[in-house]
């Protein structure tokens, strides 16, 4: 496991494009969000700073269904990587409950034009798809029990409400994506 810090991709971003096989046998692309807020989240399996989250992330979809909308990426190498295959995230979501799409970004190019770099990474865009957040999910990623600030939760309800993104945001921590050797 190799620790990294989001890069703070500048905000105001556009969000790319994507077209990407999800786990409930579907193509998403970026089109299919219709919500005043998009969550894009890059994760995976294997990360235990992401099975340390996953909860709360799903929450937190639950919580904003219909205003917010959420998709997880997966883009690790699975051959170097065989709990971040496309089968093994079809059974991560199924036995998560996953309220959210969960896409596999095989060719790892969705990964690379957001400047991710790590897992979890999250990417908070408003409706004219602009990047408005870049940081941690909170301020506890290990235990849920000792989190005092909820700053992605803070971002999507103010950028519901229509307010200027933070300037102090604080970048998200975990494994680094498991890039295919080029």
């Amino acid at each position: 496991m190799s620790l990294m810090e989001s890069t703070m991709v500048p905000l105001g971003t556009a969000c790319p494009d994507f077209t990407l096989p999800g786990v409930d046998g579907r193509l998403w692309s970026l089109h299919d969000f219709h919500t005043p807020a998009l969550l894009v989240v890059v994760m995976c399996n294997h990360c235990p700073y992401v099975q340390s989250v996953d909860d709360r992330l799903n929450a937190l979809a639950r919580a904003h269904a219909g205003h917010c909308g959420v998709v997880a990426i997966n883009s690790n190498d699975a051959v170097a990587y065989p709990d971040d295959s496309f089968e093994a995230m079809r059974t991560r979501a199924r036995a998560k409950g996953y309220v959210f799409p969960y896409l596999w970004d095989e060719e790892q190019t969705v990964a690379l034009a957001l400047g991710a770099v790590c897992t979890p990474d999250f990417f908070l865009y408003d409706s004219h798809r602009r990047l408005m957040y870049r940081g941690r999910l909170d301020d506890n990623w290990k235990d849920a029990a000792r989190v005092t600030r909820q700053e992605l939760r803070e971002a999507i309800e103010g950028v519901l409400a229509g307010q200027d993104p933070r300037e102090t945001q604080h970048p998200s921590m975990g494994c680094s994506i498991k890039w295919r050797p080029r």
